[in-house]
């Protein structure tokens, strides 16, 4: 009774807002001195629901608390059916590379644009494209391409650099075009309609294709030894080179006009596309090996994915119970400066955390105090299109933003430290014995951060870009 007296004694003063600031300065600490987000979210989210039961019931029936708690939010949330969309997107991506379906994707757009400036390069990002809409995850993405452009490219002449940064830069694109993991994850969060998200990211996908194809042949026409053109294909060999794309082809179809013309969820989609990439996989002599290898990669990721999502969550919940996501939001809500200039604010700050943390912890992480603020920043849940700062009604804004955001955590997975893509690339590189270092990635791909802030600004300037293909859903 004492120890629950006196530790009711030391926490009255506390304040729980201000607790909350300073447990999340020591997360970032953790987190940039090397700590997993998953480990370090769900640590410092326990301590901080401990210290407000605490402070609410007493040493004893405090802890209990929290621990009951925190041991529900990862079966609660485990069984989310929109979850259940990851995985699959995830197997979509590996079945495909098992079964060698992207080499086809590769030759097919080598063979069509190969002739321009930096050709391969266009290729390399053509192809990642295509295998993006059958793959969920940008690093599998980011590896597949480092086993099969790299060399291609290195062999006709292509700068190390300039070929590893157009496959590591190439990788992200698969955060965008769906199906994409990252955006389910986006949606669970603000609570919004997977299937409306996923729509959204395919336009600005084809147009952040388009403008990193733009920037390869611009770099490739001005220093000439990046990456020569590759030509000589007569049309008969272009149009030979089609038809080994048809399963990928096949595979967008049914998961993008499933979805579009509502013959099935999204989820369901998606076990149809790996249901269709598996049948495809077997007929073209997939082996026990492969199918193992496949399911053993997709495994992982899943399982890390989810890992990082409960302990997010975990961190989550005691931010809402220090009403930290509201309080920010109203600061937000009552800057008298332009929305817009406010928006930039939190891009800038994404830019910087991205150098510091992957993609789907920088998003799930900071998103509970973001997404509020720029739904207040518009006006409000319910204000109406005319009287919203921004021109669009709430569920237009949180679809907007969430395609914008999942390109700035693009940015993180080719920024140094901590670019994953980068390092995948290298290490792929490094195990096929080319002299591909992570520094010579990292230089490679920094014009595409470039690239990408253009994206972000060109989605900013014209929001029907993103908003057209959801409209019509």
């Amino acid at each position: 009774m004492d120890s629950i007296i006196d530790m009711k004694a030391l926490l009255a003063g506390v304040d729980i807002f201000n607790l909350s600031l300073w447990l999340s300065g020591v997360l970032v600490i953790l987190v940039l001195i090397g700590v997993r987000v998953a480990f370090a979210t769900a640590f410092i989210g326990f301590l901080g629901l401990a210290l407000f039961f605490m402070q609410k019931q007493g040493f004893d029936r405090g802890l209990i608390t929290a621990m009951k708690l925190v041991g529900q939010i990862p079966h609660s949330k485990s069984t989310t059916y929109a979850l259940s969309l990851i995985p699959t997107f995830i197997l979509i991506g590996y079945l495909a590379f098992y079964a060698g379906l992207t080499r086809y994707l590769f030759e097919a757009a080598k063979r069509w644009v190969g002739w321009l400036p930096g050709g391969m390069g266009v290729a390399t990002v053509f192809a990642t494209a295509g295998f993006a809409a059958v793959s969920g995850a940008s690093v599998a993405t980011s590896a597949v391409f480092a086993r099969i452009a790299i060399p291609e490219m290195l062999q006709v002449g292509y700068d190390k650099r300039f070929a590893s940064g157009v496959v590591a830069a190439g990788g992200t694109l698969a955060s965008l075009i769906p199906p994409s993991a990252i955006l389910v994850i986006y949606a669970i969060i603000v609570e919004q309609s997977v299937g409306k998200l996923l729509l959204a990211g395919f336009l600005p996908g084809a147009v952040s294709a388009l403008i990193y194809a733009g920037l390869i042949i611009g770099l490739a026409r001005f220093r000439k030894n990046l990456g020569p053109p590759v030509g000589g294909f007569t049309w008969r060999e272009k149009f030979a080179s089609l038809p080994g794309t048809a399963p990928i082809a096949v595979v967008i179809f049914i998961i993008i006009y499933s979805i579009y013309f509502g013959w099935a969820t999204p989820t369901e989609a998606g076990a149809l596309g790996a249901f269709t990439v598996l049948l495809m996989a077997l007929w073209q002599g997939m082996r026990w090996h492969q199918l193992k290898g496949a399911l053993m990669e997709a495994a992982k990721l899943t399982v890390m994915i989810f890992t990082m999502i409960w302990g997010v969550l975990i961190f989550v919940r005691f931010l809402g119970f220090a009403n930290l996501p509201e309080a920010f939001a109203e600061f937000i809500g009552g800057l008298e400066q332009s929305p817009y200039i406010t928006l930039f604010l939190i891009l800038g700050a994404y830019v910087v955390l991205g150098m510091f943390m992957d993609a789907i912890g920088m998003l799930i992480l900071t998103l509970p105090v973001t997404y509020p603020a720029i739904i207040a920043l518009n006006g409000g849940p319910d204000v109406t299109r005319e009287a919203s700062a921004l021109g669009m009604t709430s569920e237009e804004v949180a679809i907007w933003f969430g395609i914008i955001v999942v390109k700035m955590a693009e940015l993180c997975l080719i920024t140094p430290p901590i670019g994953l893509n980068c390092y995948v690339v290298a290490g792929v590189a490094q195990q096929n014995r080319l002299p591909i270092s992570v520094q010579d990635v990292f230089r490679g791909a920094s014009p595409f951060f470039i690239a990408d802030v253009a994206t972000v600004l060109v989605l900013i300037a014209f929001p029907g870009i993103v908003l057209w293909l959801p409209s019509l859903l």
